[in-house]
């Protein structure tokens, strides 16, 4: 097999892998409880509370506006990426909530889960040049104009739509969904700055185009 071929093919399992496993976290572990693992869910648990929309649709709408940006900023291949990523993400979260009923008796053992599988889904997505599309994609901007952390700036604009959440559904979200932010933007940095010796051809090229 090419080289070429063999870092494109790695490059899509990463993301639809990174992808699943952040649909994974979001249904399994965080949406039962209303936990918002980033600003587009926020949006999606308000869209699902508001007009009864289905939550994987619900996560699709919340991103479509960041798509747009990101096309211009990001470039074509970025964004087509981070597509898959949001289609699959979706569909992962759709599948599971319909599908996959389970007792959630210990809320920190679910935000513990959760963040380490967001956390390494997002970061995952992130070092195969996509995102989890959402607020990752202004933290995104922010973060390459400022020469700032990707997970610290993306926490910082989550933590406005949580709050905002909150205030609308329940005012304990807003501490669940910052434990979970703390854990995860943490887990998402630890990956997204971590040297691969033999896998190399992983991209991390989400700089401007």
């Amino acid at each position: 097999m090419q080289p070429d071929m063999k870092k494109t093919l790695l490059t899509y399992f990463c993301l639809l892998f990174g992808a699943t496993l952040q649909g994974f976290s979001m249904s399994i572990f965080l949406f039962p409880h209303s936990i918002p693992s980033g600003g587009a869910a926020g949006l999606a648990i308000l869209l699902n509370h508001w007009f009864h929309l289905s939550l994987g649709f619900s996560l699709w709408l919340a991103n479509i506006v960041f798509l747009m940006f990101a096309l211009k900023y990001f470039g074509f291949t970025w964004t087509i990426r981070t597509i898959i990523s949001v289609a699959t993400t979706s569909t992962v979260v759709s599948f599971l909530t319909s599908q996959v009923s389970l007792q959630h008796v210990n809320i920190l053992f679910d935000i513990v889960g959760g963040s380490i599988f967001f956390g390494i889904g997002v970061g995952l997505l992130i070092r195969a040049g996509a995102s989890s599309g959402g607020m990752v994609i202004p933290a995104l901007m922010i973060a390459n104009y400022k020469n700032w952390s990707p997970g610290k700036v993306m926490m910082g604009i989550n933590f406005l739509i949580f709050l905002f959440t909150a205030l609308v559904i329940n005012y304990k979200i807003v501490i669940f969904a910052i434990i979970c932010q703390f854990f995860s933007t943490n887990i998402i940095d630890y990956i997204y700055n971590f040297k691969f010796q033999k896998l190399t051809f992983l991209s991390s090229n989400w700089r401007k185009k």
